[in-house]
């Protein structure tokens, strides 16, 4: 017969097995909005702009330091950037890189701004396996940061949606 509660040690055991099991299969839990292992490309990954932990926290607001530097995601429809449809630039809120210009941005209609294609040698990509999927996380080339995902199910020419955090980015009107 089956027990309706489990004990302590059979609980550690099942608990521990599911730990081992995750970390095999790359799901691993956040920590400070990090995975708790670092790949070893993000390990080697040298950027042209760093700075300090506490320097970050000084040059970003708390919502873009915990965007950009713990690769966090801003609320959906709660970015002026998502409205903005002047002719411009828009640039990392980190390093001030140019990334995308205001001609590749389209509405996805996710409430996050989206582009069809980055400027040129302005980001790079890393596979992201949080939360139990594969994506590729889109990150400033310059610093690091975190910028948001690119997806597959964008408009021609590219087929691509750079789906961005506008909290990591600023904008420049032309």
């Amino acid at each position: 017969m089956l027990s309706k509660h489990f004990s302590r040690r059979q609980f550690l055991f099942a608990t521990g097995g599911l730990g081992v099991a995750a970390l095999a299969i790359g799901v691993l839990p956040k920590f400070a909005g990090r995975s708790v292992l670092i790949s070893e490309a993000e390990a080697s990954e040298v950027f042209e702009v760093t700075h300090s932990d506490s320097e970050w926290h000084t040059l970003l607001s708390d919502e873009q330091y915990e965007i950009l530097r713990e690769e966090g995601t801003e609320r959906a429809y709660s970015s002026p950037l998502n409205n903005e449809h002047r002719e411009g630039t828009f640039a990392c809120a980190g390093c001030d890189l140019p990334l995308f210009s205001s001609t590749t941005k389209f509405d996805s209609r996710t409430g996050w701004p989206s582009f069809w294609a980055p400027l040129d040698k302005a980001v790079a990509t890393r596979v992201d396996r949080t939360f139990g999927m594969v994506r590729e996380e889109v990150h400033c080339r310059r610093c690091g940061g975190h910028l948001g995902h690119v997806f597959d199910d964008g408009p021609k020419p590219t087929g691509l949606r750079y789906c961005m955090n506008g909290l990591a980015m600023t904008f420049r009107p032309v």
